[in-house]
């Protein structure tokens, strides 16, 4: 997304400003800027989802986990359950599309951090 407010951006300082070299010292001061600003933004979140996840409540720290279930139980009954009944009764279909993609995403966290803990960066 930054790299798409920078070339526009270049190109409004490359009609005020002359200099080749300041032309280049702006646009990056500018990218670094909304990096920075990016990555500020990032931390806030991080220590939200960290207040979430230690929270005692499981409406407030399990809904990952409800999310994952949700999609194991969709993709479950779409591939097992529903081909099953199908032979008896007319039972609805379900697009997999999202919940696959859901699923994926989570489980690739989930190897991520794997990874993390075998190489002793795990924080707990």
């Amino acid at each position: 997304m930054l790299n798409q407010l920078i070339g526009p951006v270049s190109a409004i300082i490359s009609k005020f400003v002359v200099d080749k070299d300041k032309q280049s010292e702006l646009a990056h001061e500018i990218s670094t800027l909304a990096a920075r600003h990016m990555q500020e933004l990032n931390k806030g979140q991080l220590d939200i989802n960290k207040v979430e996840a230690a929270h005692a409540s499981i409406f407030v720290s399990g809904w990952r986990p409800a999310v994952g279930w949700c999609s194991c139980f969709g993709l479950g009954y779409s591939t097992i359950l529903a081909p099953f009944l199908a032979i008896w009764f007319q039972v609805p279909e379900i697009d997999t599309g999202l919940l696959s993609t859901v699923l994926m995403a989570m489980l690739g966290m989930a190897g991520l951090r794997s990874f993390d803990k075998k190489n002793n960066v795990a924080s707990r």
